[in-house]
């Protein structure tokens, strides 16, 4: 009897639409029945996080450059970590579109994006 009380109360908690006082709440994970459906929200805040790393990374790897004053171990440090920038960037949308060419190639039209 414990258990089930305990099993209905949890389910209360984790339940994605839910009524307070007549305000109904629904979850982040309202929608996500398949492995492709989680995908896509995961990559829907992945990229826009990855754009704005990137950015940041520019902006202090510019900022570098232009203060280094000439000295060329700070000039290629600023190099470097622009370039790492725009590496890990490439990175991440190759990856994404290497996830899309495996989802046209085994038939998920409707799973990933």
């Amino acid at each position: 009897m414990v258990v089930f009380v305990y099993y209905t109360y949890m389910k209360g908690l984790l339940a994605q639409n839910i009524n307070i006082n007549g305000q109904p709440i629904t979850g982040p994970l309202q929608g996500i029945n398949t492995l492709g459906d989680l995908v896509n929200k995961i990559v829907s805040f992945i990229i826009p996080i990855g754009s704005i790393i990137l950015l940041f990374v520019l902006i202090s790897g510019g900022y570098d450059f232009m203060t280094s004053g000439g000295v060329s171990d700070k000039v290629k440090g600023a190099q470097g970590k622009i370039t790492a920038g725009l590496i890990g960037f490439v990175l991440l949308l190759t990856s994404f579109l290497i996830v899309r060419l495996i989802s046209y190639i085994f038939g998920f039209t409707g799973g990933i994006l």
